[in-house]
């Protein structure tokens, strides 16, 4: 009998509770339980069961290896399904949730050539700045920036975005054009709901970390209604690079403090589960991280290095 078979035995009478049980899951005698068991606790060199009238159940040793015995039993159902995959198209249904903002310049046209490629592929994609829980709304993937919320899922780091701090020209004339971080304290911020700023936005330059005061003067939880602030000239606001990169090369924005670089945001994926990752999954996200790095590699300032995006 191989190893991991005398694992999964042992692991299914466990959960039943029952030799009898256990032997009518895995479709052979109860004898062969037993004598699997007893082959298991020879090569471990220890009891792993009680047994009673009542069932059996794990011993202090039992318990140790039942959480190894999960372990290597759910890896080798994932490698199953992963080497399964390699063979299958990319097909099915997939409910997705992204903000706003990156769903219409980013995620949208990666999705839209997606389908091209992969016809069966059908994509739910919800368009929405609140922070949602993939568990309990049943999406498939999420695609979040900075904060993530309360969410049972399961997040991983795909990218990081280049951001600016920026104004309308007019705006900066009226207020003055900050020349250091601490000038920020005489303008508006106009603030997204995600931003946590305590009073200070972190700026750097030359190694060197400052904390910048600032004043908030309006905060949103939509883009369009944040940008729609900064073109009446009530502050300025924070967003990633490549956004406003057509408004900054027409000078209808300007970059606030450009000497200064403001910190990353981090994109993150999120899943309802750890083994959740399927190829519909990493198609998207493959799709998603390449044109965010075209994205950035294109918008990075020349006085700067760009910042690599990780998958």
């Amino acid at each position: 009998m191989d190893r991991l078979g005398l694992l999964q035995t042992f692991a299914i009478a466990v959960e039943e509770g029952s030799l009898n049980r256990a032997a009518q899951r895995r479709g052979i005698s109860q004898s062969a339980v037993s004598q699997q068991i007893k082959q298991l606790e020879a090569l471990l060199g220890q009891n792993l069961l009680h047994r009673s009238a009542k069932g059996v159940k794990a011993s202090r040793a039992g318990t140790i290896a039942l959480r190894h015995a999960q372990t290597l039993l759910s890896g080798f159902e994932r490698l199953q399904s992963e080497l399964t995959s390699l063979n299958e198209t990319v097909s099915g249904t997939l409910r997705l949730s992204v903000s706003n903002a990156l769903g219409r310049s980013v995620l949208g046209p990666v999705l839209i050539e997606l389908n091209t490629t992969y016809p069966d592929l059908n994509i739910v994609m919800r368009l929405e700045d609140r922070l949602v829980d993939v568990v309990r709304e049943n999406y498939d993937l999420a695609i979040r920036t900075g904060q993530l919320g309360d969410t049972d899922g399961v997040s991983r780091k795909i990218a990081k975005l280049d951001t600016v701090l920026f104004a309308t020209p007019a705006y900066l004339d009226k207020v003055g054009h900050p020349a250091t971080p601490e000038g920020l304290k005489h303008l508006k911020l106009i603030q997204h709901h995600e931003d946590q700023t305590q009073g200070f936005i972190p700026l750097h330059r030359d190694g060197t970390e400052y904390q910048a005061p600032i004043d908030i003067g309006f905060t949103a939880d939509d883009p369009d209604l944040i940008l729609m602030a900064v073109d009446n000239g009530s502050g300025y606001a924070r967003i990633p690079r490549f956004l406003i990169k057509d408004q900054l090369a027409a000078g209808t924005y300007e970059v606030v403090l450009p000497q200064y670089r403001t910190t990353d945001k981090t994109v993150y994926a999120v899943y309802p589960s750890r083994h959740m990752s399927c190829r519909r999954q990493d198609v998207i996200l493959r799709g998603l991280v390449a044109r965010l790095t075209a994205l950035q590699s294109e918008t990075a300032p020349k006085h700067s290095p760009l910042r690599a995006i990780t998958a």
